[in-house]
């Protein structure tokens, strides 16, 4: 699994060395620093353990705990994937963690054995811009994208994006392997703009350059915030009785095989899942709680408000290599 991209890692490993050795926790982590140092400085605040924090790619940062399995390097890995994490579980780079503070997150948003757990929602959401498209125009089901009312008027990320590939491998759990490979040729065929990054759909959207287009929630959230181009709207997709529900992924964090500072790392951990980190975190990063009962910002819809696609995560990891072959097959560049 996740092969792609492992020799260039090999190279870069020198770069560790006596920096490791000098701190007390050392964090890989695939989300912005913005949405993290706050939350490392109070744990540093509060402990004395001094934290090491490499942000970057999240995939890329699976591919060096692959390289560095015999001599482990770091202690955490931060993912803005569900999928991704488990990827890592199965290939051995993770390991089993057991608290009680675990169990307030549901069960579908965490590994069985505990070696990762979501710290905060990343729904899949249709944003649309209120200029140019109402509320009840909107399509109301992502497989509505196939439709040729919609050709070319909407956009959506390259098949490299974790996110992306995390949704096909959802509808690949709920409808099989031939649905899914027909749906995203049919979305294809609907001439969809493709750019690299929700950062990108967000503002075009906003700027009047599409009607709409697929994002993670937290994206909405950042758009709406902008002091311009910030007419746009949600739709919590596929909410019909019969329907998949929306496609719920997570930003969440993993313990790391053999981690070098493991009673470190279980304290940094638990001290994420306290009530007032999540809420801090998800606030921060414009995400929304998982559990129940902390509030989400105040434009957000919380998780009890929309129907969830009723899916673990945990069984998204082994289709995430296939399912990114699968894209491709259908001509989506990664």
């Amino acid at each position: 699994m996740l092969q792609r991209g492992l020799p260039i890692l090999l190279i870069v490993l020198f770069l560790f060395g006596a920096a490791a050795e000098a701190t007390n926790l050392v964090i890989y982590s695939g989300r912005n620093e913005r949405f993290v140092l706050p939350l490392i400085e109070a744990f540093e605040d509060r402990t004395g353990i001094q934290v090491q924090l490499l942000s970057g790619d999240a995939a890329q940062y699976v591919y060096r705990l692959q390289a560095e399995s015999r001599n482990p390097r770091a202690d955490l890995l931060i993912s803005n994937d569900g999928a991704l994490l488990e990827v890592a579980r199965g290939m051995g780079l993770l390991m089993a963690y057991d608290s009680p503070s675990l169990h307030a997150v549901p069960d579908n948003f965490r590994a069985a054995d505990g070696s990762w757990v979501g710290l905060a929602a990343r729904s899949r959401v249709l944003m649309y811009n209120k200029d140019l498209i109402s509320e009840d125009e909107m399509p109301k089901s992502i497989f509505d994208l196939t439709d040729e009312q919609w050709r070319g008027q909407f956009v959506i990320t390259r098949a490299g994006n974790a996110s992306m590939v995390s949704h096909i491998s959802a509808v690949r759990a709920v409808y099989g392997d031939e649905f899914a490979s027909q749906f995203v040729a049919d979305l294809l065929a609907n001439e969809p703009t493709i750019v690299s990054g929700h950062t990108d759909i967000r503002r075009a959207v906003g700027a009047g350059e599409f009607k709409f287009g697929l994002v993670n929630n937290y994206y909405y959230h950042l758009q709406l915030e902008e002091a311009v181009d910030n007419n746009v709207g949600a739709i919590y997709p596929d909410q019909g009785p019969d329907e998949m529900g929306v496609f719920v992924n997570i930003s969440g964090i993993g313990l790391v095989k053999d981690a070098p500072n493991e009673s470190n790392a279980h304290q940094f951990i638990e001290f994420l899942l306290e009530p007032a980190q999540m809420q801090q975190y998800s606030m921060t990063s414009r995400e929304t709680p998982l559990v129940v009962g902390i509030d989400a910002i105040a434009y957000a819809l919380t998780i009890d408000q929309y129907n969830v696609a009723d899916l673990h995560l945990a069984d998204l990891g082994p289709k995430y290599n296939d399912t990114l072959d699968l894209m491709e097959a259908a001509g989506f560049a990664e």
